[in-house]
């Protein structure tokens, strides 16, 4: 199968940030994605995210099976992602149940619109996740992004943030949109909370 693609080492520059603010062009990938809103303490969180690793595992592990996709080759199973916006802008960011998304595993460049077709009827029939029923695969193109490692809680990220709108002011970027992007290198599970890295990233362009 050739070289193990490693995410860490060949899309660096994407998943592991610098914990200094950086302006990174993004290229359109391939995802698995799901929408929802409300607080990601709450079970429907929960049990989208277990819909989008049942599938990215489905696919990882299809080499097993008597059907492996063409162009298959070794990887490992990329982080979760999660896009943000807030329902209703007059209330508090604070406010986690005002909070929308669509959370996202980046899949292996040979998944095709058959094979996640086909990878979705087998996972349905071995699981009972209602949320594998709102489970997409489709690309993103984030172009133009001002990023940087977060470290620590998910409360203390508006600080981060602040770094990062300050950056693009001096480097001559303005923030295009309220939306956010967070990549989850730590599992919030099983890692302090002070511990925690994440990527944080939101579109920018050139003033």
């Amino acid at each position: 199968m050739g070289k193990k693609v490693e995410y860490k080492r060949d899309f660096k520059h994407l998943y592991i940030a610098k914990t200094n603010p950086e302006v990174v062009e993004v290229p359109r990938m391939p995802f698995f994605t799901v929408s929802g809103s409300g607080d990601p303490n709450g079970e429907e969180f929960a049990k989208a995210t277990e819909a989008l690793y049942s599938m990215s595992y489905a696919v990882k592990m299809s080499y097993k099976s008597e059907d492996v996709p063409i162009g298959y080759y070794e990887y490992t199973v990329f982080p979760l992602e999660g896009v943000w916006d807030l329902i209703d802008y007059s209330k508090p960011s604070t406010d986690k149940s005002n909070f929308k998304y669509t959370i996202m595993i980046r899949q292996p460049d040979f998944l095709t619109e058959e094979g996640f077709e086909r990878f979705l009827e087998r996972t349905k029939r071995r699981k009972s996740n209602p949320y594998l029923d709102g489970v997409r695969f489709e690309y993103v193109e984030d172009g133009l992004n001002c990023q940087m490692m977060h470290l620590g809680r998910f409360e203390d990220e508006p600080a981060s943030f602040a770094r990062m709108e300050a950056y693009c002011t001096e480097h001559g970027y303005l923030r295009a949109s309220k939306i956010h992007r967070e990549i989850y290198l730590s599992d919030p599970r099983k890692t302090e909370p002070s511990k925690l890295r994440t990527v944080l990233r939101f579109p920018v362009v050139k003033t």
